[in-house]
């Protein structure tokens, strides 16, 4: 067998066709090669186990047959898992119904939040601390700006990526605000076109997470592995919070968005986005153990271009991006926090003006292809409301349960140990 490749970059990504590469065929593939050298922790296990399992008769399915002509249509189960990307479409389609209610009708702004990446290490091995530090010390910078400069209180939305576009490890926040802050004397609007100073932002963040970091370094509450060691001395800690005060720490505002009717279909883009989507993987070469997957290159204009990853790598990559079990990396803040949230949105929504459309979800055909193709996920050990799902062969319907498929044992597994 011939040795794994190194990462190469090439030219333009040519276009993916409707029969995509699955995650779960590269992963199959690629785990053969990674546990010949590495272990799975349990967590990772499980979430890998999920994808595997995904849309297979691993997990069952339903069996419907159409009234209007006759034909049968076997629907596999979905794992659900958050980290697979066939199952994320419906997850967002769901949560954003939920969400509809506490939009206003106010301009929003996106922010992002991007930790420097002298810190990686240490965030790879304490990633739930650094992780609620990242959402802490961004919604607590907006806050506080909203109570200088608006006399208010802010809303934030804020949604953790880790990832860069070649699955690199990228530890950053998307922050959805509202123009405007609830204060005392009622409602103030921020400026239509801007909202707080990036410079200003960035420094405050740089802040408030470096001395929360010191913090948790005197507490003694990180840990510290292989090259990471010499960071539980006092010398070793400085030394590293020196590096990350002299980083300049990015905070990138985008244009604001025109109304609640694109936060909604904008939202659809982050919320429940995973490292890959499986329109990017081009191709898989057992023989040379290999994948073939594009990539916007940022730092040359945002141009599409191809990256070749020996898969064992790739799998190492992947794996970079797993949360924390039971963590929430959707979060909100201020007027939108949970306690009391939909009090706040209605007394809001009674000091402004009636909005000129009242807002609406965005239709599947506004969100992307991606998102699009999980729609009719049926999850696994739950049916479908009778005359829910459209006949795939006529178009028409309704399709009836007619029976349930269960669970099909594989004949091999991968180890897990």
């Amino acid at each position: 067998m011939s040795a794994p490749c190194p990462p190469t970059a090439g030219a333009l990504a040519p276009p993916t066709s409707a029969d995509h590469l699955s995650l779960a065929e590269v992963l199959r593939a690629g785990l053969s090669v990674y546990q010949r050298t590495r272990a799975l922790l349990p967590q990772q296990w499980k979430v890998l186990r999920a994808i595997l399992a995904c849309r297979t008769p691993a997990l069952g399915a339903h069996c419907y047959r159409c009234d209007h002509c006759g034909r049968e249509h076997v629907q596999l189960h979905s794992c659900r898992n958050r980290h697979c990307p066939r199952c994320q479409g419906s997850l967002a389609a769901a949560w954003l119904d939920k969400q509809e209610g506490a939009l206003l009708p106010v301009p929003y702004f996106h922010l992002v939040f991007t930790l420097p990446h002298c810190l990686n290490p240490l965030i790879r091995q304490n990633r739930a601390a650094l992780y609620k530090l990242l959402f802490e010390a961004a919604a607590q910078t907006l806050l506080e700006f909203g109570r200088r400069r608006l006399h208010g209180q802010v809303g934030v939305t804020a949604v953790l990526h880790t990832w860069g576009q070649t699955l690199t490890d990228h530890y950053h926040l998307h922050c959805l605000v509202p123009g405007g802050a609830l204060g005392d004397k009622g409602w103030r609007s921020a400026s239509p076109h801007y909202l707080f100073p990036v410079q200003a932002l960035s420094k405050m963040f740089r802040g408030k997470f470096c001395r929360a970091l010191e913090q948790l370094f005197m507490a003694g509450t990180l840990e510290f592995h292989g090259k990471l060691k010499p960071l539980s001395e006092p010398a070793g800690s400085r030394q590293l919070l020196r590096q990350a005060a002299a980083t300049k720490w990015v905070v990138y505002a985008k244009r604001p968005f025109a109304g609640p009717r694109q936060v909604l279909t904008y939202l659809s883009l982050y919320t429940h986005r995973v490292a890959i989507s499986e329109r990017r993987l081009l191709s898989l070469d057992r023989t040379e153990t290999s994948v073939r997957f594009s990539y916007k290159d940022y730092a040359d204009g945002a141009q599409r271009k191809v990256m070749t990853l020996a898969l064992d790598e790739f799998v190492r990559r992947f794996l970079l991006h797993l949360l924390p079990e039971r963590f929430v990396k959707i979060r909100h803040y201020g007027i939108l926090g949970n306690h009391q949230r939909h009090q706040r949105i209605e007394h809001i929504r009674t000091l402004l003006p009636p909005p000129q459309q009242p807002a609406q979800s965005p239709s599947p055909q506004s969100l992307t292809a991606s998102t699009r193709a999980g729609l009719i996920t049926i999850p696994a050990k739950a049916a479908a409301e009778p005359g829910s799902i459209r006949c795939p062969f006529c178009g028409s319907g309704p399709m009836k349960l007619v029976r349930v498929l269960h669970p099909v044992r594989p004949t091999a597994k991968l180890d897990s140990s």
